[in-house]
């Protein structure tokens, strides 16, 4: 189905208000905007605007998310309301929308489910996702995992003081290890994660 544009505002409709079915998984903005949204956006085809093309984005981007996700959602001028794409809803449509102004030189976060429980992440996967890309080899001056000795003269300042260095970054490192959804108890886990296997198992 060609889905129908949004001049003023160039965002295409993705969606109507018909919720998924139950115990569908939310896609990415990026599975959205490839599926729907490419279509236009990836060539700028009847005035929409381009993905990667900072300028126009930037405009639109000043509106703030919850305005475009309205405009997109309501319809306006040519765009009919959310534009007939039935199986995508209003938090994909917020994240396809942030996935373009990303794209296009945004710092936005990509939204979430707020009525999805949260389930807590363990150090173990929270590292091998993430911190190992540092830590596995001690890249940019990264503790090793292993290095018993690195490890040790960081674990005599105290778990509570490694946790919140990590959670607001050091040196090289950014807050939370680049990982912006981590939350305290998530940092404290990794942490303790990589002082305990260094410690038990290091040389």
């Amino acid at each position: 189905m060609r889905i129908a544009m949004l001049h003023s505002t160039g965002l295409v409709a993705l969606a109507v208000a018909a919720a998924l079915p139950a115990g569908a998984a939310e896609r990415t903005g990026h599975e959205v905007v490839e599926r729907y949204c490419s279509e236009c956006h990836a060539t700028g085809a009847h005035g929409a605007p381009r993905i990667g093309d900072a300028k126009a984005w930037h405009k639109r981007a000043e509106r703030g998310l919850t305005s475009l996700t309205t405009s997109a959602i309501q319809g306006v001028r040519n765009m009919p309301p959310h534009g007939g794409a039935r199986d995508v809803s209003d938090l994909e449509l917020s994240r396809a929308i942030t996935y373009m102004v990303n794209r296009s030189g945004g710092h936005w976060n990509e939204p979430t489910d707020r009525m999805q429980k949260h389930v807590e992440r363990s150090g173990h996967d929270i590292v091998e996702a993430q911190c190992v890309k540092c830590h596995g080899t001690g890249v940019g001056g990264a503790p090793r995992i292993g290095d018993r000795k690195a490890w040790i003269q960081r674990a005599h300042l105290g778990l509570d003081s490694l946790v919140t260095s990590a959670i607001h970054g050091h040196g090289g490192m950014p807050s939370r290890g680049g990982m912006a959804d981590l939350t305290d108890a998530e940092m404290r886990a990794a942490v303790s994660y990589m002082v305990n296997t260094s410690l038990r198992e290091g040389k």
